[in-house]
């Protein structure tokens, strides 16, 4: 993937794939593997898709809440100009 070496060369800490779990009442109900933890701040959740429908931006809400990260990235890439797809999510 091409953001994966892009993180690399610009010296990016960054997680892929990480598995974060969904705690009720002390106890794991659930597990999510988001796309992206970028410097273990920002989650990073990637789609491509031609309408990003709210349960998109429930999921990052989800991970936000899961991790205990503040801030998220919603990005598709399935439109004519990329800052037209990216979505910030402050929880």
């Amino acid at each position: 993937m091409k953001c994966i070496q892009e993180f690399k060369l610009q010296n990016i800490q960054f997680e892929n794939q990480k598995e974060i779990y969904l705690i009720y009442k002390g106890k794991k109900v659930g597990r999510h593997r988001i796309d992206f933890l970028v410097e273990n701040a920002v989650i990073v959740e990637l789609k491509a898709m031609q309408v990003l429908h709210n349960i998109f931006k429930a999921q990052v809400l989800t991970y936000l809440r899961a991790s205990g990260k503040q801030i998220g990235l919603l990005i598709n890439f399935n439109v004519p100009k990329l800052k037209d797809g990216i979505k910030r999510m402050i929880l």
